[in-house]
């Protein structure tokens, strides 16, 4: 297990994408460090009223307790209460054109110590987890055929079954339970994964981390210039709240951010500026609206698509 080798990439690659990003929008990102009091710290990167994202950010954490919060220990509850570490990269980029979809993407890695008790030969237990989504307002299928695609090529290396398993368990897992509805269309994601050693999950992890601007900018750059108007935006800005439900309500991340006392404003980040809620609402049958229920969010095979 080499943390540092870990953290240098992770902060590597934040500077990376925040350059691509910067260098896309036309306008600088803020750079906010902080200090957590139990421990740790991190760096946050945000954009506000872009030249083209209406809000994102980017944030590295490293943060470190005395005993992991629940929402760690869900699925390992054998290490509940010991003393860990967790760094990261997470990111969520919300564009001003409804044409242009909302992303996500986070690399992880924890590390949870033994216990003084298991004596001095005890080691570490670490795992590996991320990935990327994507949640378009108006679907184009040729952008999530290239979304898919390069997820796929990112994986390819490491496993000829990753990318069909990862994707099924983003399918699955950024799914909206009270509304029996996807977030968005997907993508792949990974957690506990220390299978094939350390430097085979390290390398993974990196490729996946490395291959979101390839995967993300050139749809934007497809779309940022299409015209659109009130009913576009209002539509965008109430499907905003479908993301807003789900980082609220089911995301680990968000929760283990505020359990472990993380910094708020860097948790919350991921949230959009302007978000709407209507009582019971359903787009127009045959509209474009509805198009995105019932060509997009069910889940389905982006590469046999193409």
């Amino acid at each position: 297990m080499d943390a540092p080798a870990v953290k240098g990439f992770f902060t590597g690659l934040q500077e990376r994408i925040v350059a691509g990003l910067a260098a896309f929008d036309g306008k600088s990102f803020r750079r906010d460090a902080w200090t957590r009091p139990q421990g740790g710290g991190g760096i946050s990167m945000l954009i506000e009223a872009g030249n083209f994202f209406e809000r994102g950010g980017v944030n590295f954490s490293h943060v470190t307790g005395e005993a992991l919060p629940a929402s760690a220990t869900a699925h390992r509850p054998e290490l509940a209460g010991r003393r860990w570490e967790a760094l990261g990269v997470s990111l969520v980029l919300h564009p001003q054109n409804p044409y242009c979809p909302t992303s996500h993407m986070n690399v992880r890695c924890f590390i949870a110590y033994p216990p003084e008790s298991a004596g001095p030969t005890a080691q570490p237990i670490w795992w590996f987890g991320g990935g990327m989504d994507l949640t378009p307002y108006y679907g184009f299928a040729e952008d999530c055929v290239h979304f898919h695609r390069t997820c796929h090529d990112a994986l390819a290396p490491f496993g000829d079954d990753l990318y069909a398993r990862y994707k099924q368990w983003c399918d699955e897992y950024f799914f909206l339970k009270h509304r029996n509805e996807p977030r968005g269309i997907g993508g792949i994601f990974f957690d506990d994964l220390n299978a094939g050693g350390f430097e085979r999950c390290f390398a993974l992890t990196r490729s996946v981390g490395d291959s979101f601007l390839t995967a993300y900018l050139p749809i934007c750059e497809k779309r940022r210039n299409l015209p659109y108007g009130e009913r576009e935006r209002d539509f965008q800005l109430y499907r905003r709240g479908r993301y807003v439900e789900f980082n609220l309500v089911w995301d680990r991340g968000t929760l283990f951010g505020l359990q472990s006392n993380g910094r708020s404003e860097a948790i919350l980040m991921s949230l959009p500026p302007v978000v709407k809620w209507r009582y019971d609402w359903h787009p127009e049958p045959g509209s474009p609206e509805e198009k995105l229920y019932t060509d997009f969010l069910p889940p389905r095979d982006w590469l046999a698509a193409s």
